[in-house]
């Protein structure tokens, strides 16, 4: 049976009130942002949000991260310390996501917090969530648009590929620019690397508490081993999961995949990244940001290759190169 296509719309005002339109109707759009392209619902509709999990085969324990306009709509939602608001001043808008206390009158749906009492957050920078959010009037639960555990997209053609017609309308405005998820923080404990590396985070929090050297703790969190006040959910492994991107086996191909190979396999599509050539590189020039934005483009690329096998070379852990490295192991648990 052939399987349905959804309607891809290149971003505009007509397709964005269309998109609109639909969201508040109880829909789903998917919708690019900085990071990668999101799969978008009103966050106060319990349906529409049971929608997203139909759509990506998500599991329920799984929470979704809520997109807004702007910190005072976030402040409506969630409960704001002061490092809360030193890093939404920093970075939003932008790819950083703050796990905060949800308020008792949000008006978010439950199902968005996977019965949680916190609420994963951020205020998107890319013009064509933003666009969405202030047409439909609505706080957006968009969590990556594909199928769950997959390779996250980049692109248009990656969500059709991937939800097909369990995504009734897709806004083009290209590939995205970041590549990667949002970075999550709850408390001063990175929960999920990103774009915004913990160092950047180090040079934005308040004072207070600073060590002999000056220097403010970041703890960069074992992801799902980390427990929160708020009390975490455990995953079917026995792990808890407090925020999105925190299961063992995630954005995954459906190929095995070698990490730090600096040669190809018989039977493997290496993909290469500085003095390591490979079959195509993450960047030649060992630039970590170029990096980051191919790396999902990349394992699609690699996914749809007829080799059997996909390697990737070793790729440094220092800034951003953290994050990559989390999607890559994440990428190639079994």
């Amino acid at each position: 049976m052939t399987r349905p296509h959804p309607l891809i719309l290149p971003y505009g005002t007509a397709a964005v009130a269309q998109a609109a339109a639909m969201i508040r109707a109880g829909g789903l759009v998917a919708v690019p942002t900085e990071t990668v392209y999101g799969l978008a619902a009103d966050a106060t509709d319990a349906q529409a949000v049971a929608g997203i999990y139909a759509a990506k085969g998500r599991p329920s324990f799984n929470p979704l991260i809520v997109h807004v306009a702007d910190i005072a709509a976030a402040e409506r939602i969630a409960v704001f310390d002061a490092d809360a608001r030193a890093l939404a001043a920093a970075f939003w808008p932008g790819p950083l996501t703050l796990v905060l206390p949800v308020r008792s009158d949000s008006g978010i749906a439950a199902l968005v917090t996977a019965g949680l009492d916190t609420i994963a957050i951020r205020v998107p920078q890319h013009r064509a969530m933003q666009a969405l959010i202030a047409a439909s009037g609505r706080p957006l639960a968009a969590p990556s648009a594909n199928a769950s555990g997959g390779i996250s997209p980049t692109t248009a053609a990656h969500v059709a590929a991937s939800l097909g017609g369990n995504v009734p309308l897709i806004l083009d405005d290209g590939a995205t620019e970041a590549g990667l998820e949002s970075t999550i923080v709850a408390g001063r404990t990175v929960l999920r690397p990103g774009p915004v590396t913990a160092e950047l985070l180090l040079s934005h929090l308040p004072g207070e508490g600073r060590g002999p050297g000056g220097e403010v703790a970041v703890t960069k969190g074992d992801g799902p081993h980390d427990r929160p006040p708020t009390g975490p959910r455990p995953s079917p492994g026995g792990r808890a999961v407090t925020a999105p991107g925190q299961l063992e086996s995630h954005y995954a191909p459906s190929k095995a995949l070698r990490l730090n190979a600096l040669d190809a396999e018989d039977g493997e599509w290496l993909i290469g990244y500085g003095d390591v050539a490979g079959d195509i590189s993450l960047s030649a020039s060992a630039n970590l940001v170029e990096a980051a934005a191919r790396l999902f483009d990349l394992l699609h690329a690699a996914d749809a290759n007829d080799r059997p096998r996909i390697a990737v070379a070793p790729i440094p852990s220092e800034g951003i190169g953290e994050a990559i490295n989390d999607r890559l192991r994440r990428a190639a648990h079994r």
